[in-house]
């Protein structure tokens, strides 16, 4: 597991939504993070419906097309920003 990257989803989630969503196991193609861009930009936690998890799919194959060292520290310093917040997880 790396500081930054898609985060791991539970096994039941993966059959579930690798068929319901294209491109959803395109984020297994790199290591899973402890944080993300779907993490910071609020899409954690509980999905209640598919759209959330299409959001959340998002985020993270943006990332994965986009990475670059600055990316990362900007995902980490946004996580130390969401932790501390009144919205945290």
């Amino acid at each position: 597991m790396s500081l930054v990257g898609p985060r791991p989803h539970a096994i039941q989630h993966d059959k579930e939504y690798s068929q319901r969503i294209f491109d959803y196991f395109a984020r297994h193609h790199i290591k899973p993070g402890i944080t993300g861009l779907a993490q910071v930009r609020g899409l954690r936690g509980e999905t209640k419906d598919i759209n959330q998890m299409v959001l959340r799919i998002e985020s993270d194959i943006e990332y994965i097309n986009n990475w670059s060292v600055s990316l990362d520290i900007s995902i980490i310093l946004r996580t130390v920003f969401a932790v501390v917040g009144k919205n945290a997880y």
